[in-house]
């Protein structure tokens, strides 16, 4: 039985938070659009009549997206000795059927955090400020760090009445005179510096200069930020997560270290670069970091969301605060095998490749960051339909005769396939959040029969999950994760060659069983059951056969699904009562891509 909520089963709980605002069965059913099914699944039959419960899904409007869009003609990139980002597209659908894109992207672009070992030095490095909190490295954080209770505190006035090239100093005395108006602050809190600097400042160039560059040639003044006393005075209440919309938690011109410092040396993190922090209430909203998850990183690049529907965030934030958090990310580290090797020459995503950017010396200053070079699906990532479909029916009718061979296939059994345009920056947040439903497919190991001639994995068909909703039904809103265990056991260093690695090359080459696998019609049944999110622990959701990979991702994409692939540390969460997040980060022009999934577990 799965408990929570005072012992009440998650479904019915999220029904009863959520009824208020439950999405219509009709609007639900529309997700399949234009398709027509010309094949069922192997036991020919018709599909079930359409019985839903209620929907358990996140209203739209109860997401508040707290992130900046990274695109170059923005001042995503602090403008001195940081490394300009680029998306390159390496793969398009005419040519593969899939568009695929490739990263240059130092940690600290956009919104991004900080880790301890960002401005702390080693213990054993003998510079001012070392300590134990410089081993604290991104990866090490503990996840329930990122989340809480979002507790805004406004230092809007006088925001630009500093001298130009400084900033306004927001001291322990903000903090009270917040705490005498409202409550004290302590653990489970995340503080949050609303100045609304990036709401009136992050804009394109040249208008962009005012953001950093004019504050930091002493042409502007700077954004608000809090001293080293502010910092201590905080972690002394227990607070351990901060954040800011200015473009850094250091205050200009001189007092960058000893702020960062203060709070890295009592293992506090902190968003930088934040927006939209006046569509929160001063209490009360679920707060959300959700970090690209860098091996050795000093923070990096994230995703920030707020949930403000009442209930719903009350029961979020008891959790954070108990830290009945998960972490389901898979870690980007050079030595793991992280990126699609492709099934041949010419197939492969771009190498994840991870290099120190800033150490701590004098020659560079006092930071430690990194830059990335990397396929934008690297890790955990999301797909978005726009990934896997083409931009209009132009670029499908131009594409090379085999990837037409494949639609003509795909399209005799499913009906045509659609256009998609979304992309990261205006996905729906809401889509990738709700209960966790998770389908334990690992009783399906071991029958995937393969061979060189024939790569395979076993096979998630309709009937199965039949058989699963007759104990739990399926409801709408729901995230649908299964649950194999593949990435936990096969997310090991790459093999010294000619061993092939045995996540992806193996498998491919059908040296071994590959990960489990829907069939497109098992997709399109969850679709009509109103599942808008799929998730799998596999690294891909469509398999190792190359023709039916392309059906499944393009059955997914038509019924309008995100799809969650190669997420770690399921059976974590596998009969509970959990909430699940994910979010990509914020990078304009790409169709999905890496971000971090954790769950939030009911008692």
């Amino acid at each position: 039985m799965v408990k929570g909520c005072g012992g009440i089963r998650w479904g019915v709980c999220m029904i009863r938070l959520l009824r208020s605002w439950c999405l219509p069965l009709l609007a639900i059913s529309g997700l399949l659009g234009g398709i027509v099914l010309r094949a069922a699944d192997d036991d020919d039959r018709a599909p079930p009549p359409l019985e839903l419960g209620e929907s358990v899904a996140v209203p739209r409007d109860q997401v508040r997206d707290l992130t900046l869009t990274i695109a170059p003609d923005l001042p995503c990139v602090w403008p001195a000795g940081m490394t300009p980002m680029a998306v390159i597209p390496t793969a398009t659908f005419g040519r593969s059927g899939r568009h695929r894109d490739m990263l240059v992207i130092d940690e600290h672009t956009g919104t991004q955090w900080d880790a301890p070992a960002h401005f702390v030095p080693p213990p054993d490095s003998g510079l001012p400020g070392a300590g134990p909190m410089g081993l604290v490295t991104g990866e090490k954080v503990p996840v329930w760090q990122f989340c809480g209770e979002a507790c805004v505190i406004d230092v809007r006035q006088g925001r630009d009445s500093a001298e130009k090239g400084s900033s306004v100093l927001v001291g322990p005395e903000v903090v009270r005179e917040w705490e005498m108006t409202h409550r004290r602050l302590g653990p489970g809190d995340v503080v949050l510096f609303r100045s609304d600097y990036t709401d009136d400042f992050y804009k394109p160039f040249p208008e962009g200069e005012r953001f950093v560059a004019a504050a930091l040639r002493k042409e502007a003044p700077g954004w608000p930020a809090p001293t080293a006393a502010t910092m201590e005075y905080l972690a002394d209440r227990g607070v351990m997560t901060l954040g800011l919309d200015g473009a850094s938690m250091g205050p200009l011109p001189n007092l960058a270290v000893a702020t960062h410092q203060a709070g890295g040396k009592r293992g506090m993190v902190w968003v930088e670069c934040a927006t939209n922090l006046g569509s929160l209430p001063t209490t009360g909203a679920f707060f959300a970091l959700l970090p690209a998850k860098h091996a050795g990183g000093s923070g990096g690049e994230c995703r920030c969301l707020a949930i403000t529907e009442p209930k719903l965030a009350a029961e979020l934030i008891a959790r954070a605060r108990a830290h009945r958090v998960v972490d389901l990310s898979v870690t980007l580290d050079e030595d793991l095998p992280v990126v699609w090797p492709g099934r041949g020459p010419g197939e492969e995503g771009g190498r994840y490749v991870s290099k120190v950017l800033n150490k701590f010396g004098a020659a560079r200053g006092p930071f430690f960051a990194l830059t990335h070079l990397f396929d934008s699906m690297a890790g955990t990532h999301v797909v978005l339909p726009s990934f896997s479909l083409p931009v209009n029916r132009a670029e499908l009718q131009a594409a090379e005769p085999a990837v037409l061979a494949s639609v003509a296939a795909h399209e005799a059994r499913y009906g045509s396939l659609p256009a998609a345009t979304v992309r990261t920056e205006s996905a729906e947040l809401s889509q990738l959040m709700g209960p966790a439903h998770v389908v334990d497919v690992r009783g399906m190991r071991g029958a995937g029969g393969f061979d060189a001639a024939k790569p395979a994995g076993p096979v998630i068909n309709r009937a199965f999950l039949e058989e699963h909703e007759a104990t739990r039904p399926f409801l709408p809103g729901e995230v649908v994760i299964f649950w194999s265990g593949y990435s936990d056991e096969r997310l090991r260093p790459l093999p010294a060659a000619p061993e092939k690695d045995a996540m992806f090359v193996a498998p491919l080459a059908g040296e071994a069983e590959g990960w489990p696998q829907p069939t497109p019609e098992a997709i399109l049944w969850l679709a009509k059951r109103g599942i808008r999110c799929l998730g799998t622990d596999g690294p891909t959701l469509g398999g190792v056969d190359a023709a039916e990979s392309h059906s499944i991702d393009w059955a997914a994409a038509t019924a309008e699904m995100a799809v969650i692939e190669y997420l770690t540390n399921v059976g974590a969460i596998a009969d509970k009562d959990a909430f699940f997040l994910f979010a990509p980060v914020k990078i304009a022009g790409t169709r999905g891509g890496y971000g971090r999934a954790i769950a939030l577990i009911g008692d």
